[in-house]
């Protein structure tokens, strides 16, 4: 009798440890089995509020093969279910199901960049954020003036707001989220060097430093003039005399400017044209770098009051209009004195 109950037991159970054995062993195959990628590096995006089985669908759409319903149940069965973090990720190539969930769930995300180069119009910036293919598009008709209202920011156009740096990102992040980034960087660093500004300047405020730094910026490629060049405007805005930088008729003119200004258009009267209006313009003309802010705020102090293009990246500095029409005569007409 005991010998058929064991005969009995063994008949009924065994094939059933056995079957538990082999989808636990499956299981484990499953969870340690690296994933077939359709390349080394494949990026994903987790969006906010998303379960296991959403994820899985994610996963699914960019090539990474995985069993939804497994997936799922992997999360639940080790509480990462409810740790899932979303945004950018990257699958590498040797990584397995545990592998994509643990990171999920650790928030390990994948990182991009983008770079705002130094003199670049707000124009340029939003087409550098458009061409980006790890920027989610959502200022598409959204105006300047709303732009504005949402930054929080009281000023007539978005132009010099935006500091020109690197920065890091998750695949995803959105475009505003960006110039909200850079525009917190530009607050700081016009911040930090209005802070360090020269006493009696004639700028009243940190916006009219950011608008001289831009046009700095713009004036030269040559950095260790920079504060030789916004000692000509400060000397020149102290004496009340025209600006006359040519950056600033140049952004006047907008896309009516085809490679270089004519005579008329020193001429022709528009809020930016500092030969026609004195004192600084309306508002910026490019995002200056923290050299440019600086030299705005820390002037060489001189008696300069021109300056023209040598040609080779340097200026030649004035400090009359004779010596400055010699300059002219030599560097831009090509006739020695």
């Amino acid at each position: 009798m005991k010998k058929t109950l064991r005969i009995l037991l063994l008949a009924v159970f065994l094939p059933l440890v056995l079957l538990a054995g082999g989808l636990a062993a499956g299981a484990w195959w499953w969870v340690e089995r690296p994933l077939a990628l359709p390349a080394d590096r494949v990026d994903f995006v987790v969006d906010p509020g998303s379960g296991p089985a959403a994820v899985a669908r994610k996963l699914n759409q960019a090539g990474i093969p995985v069993h939804p319903r497994a997936f799922a149940l992997l999360a639940r069965l080790t509480e990462r279910d409810t740790l899932l973090k979303a945004g950018g990720y990257e699958a590498r190539r040797g990584d397995t199901a545990w592998t994509l969930l643990d990171r999920i769930a650790r928030g390990q995300m994948s990182q991009r960049q983008i770079t705002l180069v130094e003199g670049w119009s707000y124009r340029q910036i939003r087409a550098a954020l458009r061409a980006h293919p790890d920027v989610t598009q959502t200022l598409d008709g959204v105006s300047d003036a709303e732009l504005l209202e949402r930054l929080a920011v009281q000023a007539l156009n978005p132009e010099g707001l935006f500091f020109p740096d690197t920065y890091v990102f998750t695949p995803g992040t959105s475009d505003f989220e960006l110039l909200r980034q850079a525009h917190a960087a530009m607050q700081r660093e016009l911040q930090a060097a209005w802070d360090q500004r020269a006493e009696g300047l004639p700028l009243a405020t940190p916006y009219e430093a950011l608008i001289l730094a831009s046009i700095i910026e713009k004036e030269t490629g040559h950095g260790p003039e920079r504060t030789r060049v916004g000692g000509v405007f400060i000397n020149r805005l102290r004496t009340g005399m025209l600006l006359q930088t040519d950056p600033t008729v140049i952004y006047g003119m907008g896309e009516a400017y085809q490679g270089r200004i004519r005579k008329r258009d020193l001429q022709t009267d528009t809020p930016w044209n500092t030969y026609t209006r004195a004192g600084l313009p309306p508002t910026p003309i490019a995002s200056p770098g923290r050299a440019a802010l600086l030299a705005a705020v820390q002037p060489e102090s001189h008696k300069y009051y021109y300056f023209v293009s040598r040609g080779d990246g340097t200026s030649q500095f004035s400090t009359n209009l004779a010596e400055h029409n010699r300059a002219v005569s030599r560097y831009i007409l090509g006739r020695n004195p």
